[in-house]
This record gives C-alpha cells, structure tokens and sequence, in this order.
C-alpha cells in the first residue's frame, strides 16, 4: 500500500495552505496498490518533532474506499480529538525557526469502526487492532 499527494512529496515541504499560515485545510491523499478486502481507512497525523512529546493534528476513520483517498479539505465521516483538544484536522504549526516533520499514517482496515466521533488516538489505535490489512505513510515537513 502507498500513500501520496499531489500537493507534496515524500521528505519534502507541506505547502503553506495545509498549515496554521495557510487556510489550515486538510491535504489531498491518495491510496494506491490497496488491499483487495480493504472496507474503510484510517488516519492518524502526527509530529514527533513537538517540543513536549509527540503532537496529533488529524485522528479519522471509516473512509469509504471509494474514492480511495480523501479530498482537500475534507472531512471524514468520523473524526477525534487532536492534541489542540478540538475535533478534526489542525495543520502543522511548529514553533517559529523550527523545521517539524509531519506522519499522514493511513491504515487499511478490514472493519467499519463503531468508534464515537471526537474518540482519542489511542482509543483509535486500540479499535483498529486485529483489523489492519495494511499501512502506508508520507511525511512532509514544516518550517514556520
């Protein structure tokens, strides 16, 4: 399984319209070379380079397959809480001077999640055990 962007590519910078200095929207992803029982996706976006740990900006689930990816700015249908404590996407935003990298984890799952809207990462992390077919990753960086 593949995850890519036609807004970025791997190692390479996050256009600024994705971020706290742009429109702070989510980026397009696509999902190539998926497995053939695949019924929804996940994602999870962090940044392992915050100051005070691991930082989330985007916890979603039950993507529908079909298209495989999910559009800029798009919602999914079930979204949690990112480490800002709100629901949804929240672009990259690292401290001025600093270069983070961001992690679009994108999981394939065998499963529709019966997880409620606004659940955490870990209580994602914990309801997709048993039902990851695949995963993929693209990182992009930031600097503000």
């Amino acid at each position: 399984m593949k995850v890519v962007s036609e807004k970025f590519e791997q190692f390479k910078p996050i256009p600024e319209q994705y971020t706290c200095k742009g429109k702070n929207v989510s980026v397009p992803l696509m999902f190539l070379e998926v497995p053939k029982d695949v019924l929804t996706y996940a994602i999870i976006v962090d940044d392992p380079d915050a100051p005070h740990g691991v930082f989330t900006h985007w916890v979603a689930w039950n993507i529908p397959v079909e298209p495989p990816g999910i559009l800029e700015g798009k919602p999914a249908p079930r979204e949690g809480k990112n480490s800002y404590d709100v629901i949804g996407y929240k672009g990259p935003c690292p401290p001025p001077g600093e270069t983070h990298r961001y992690f679009f984890r994108v999981f394939a799952l065998d499963t529709i999640l019966d997880l409620p809207q606004g659940s955490d990462k870990a209580a994602l992390e914990q309801a997709m055990k048993g039902h990851i077919l695949d995963q993929a990753e693209l990182v992009g960086t930031f600097q503000r």
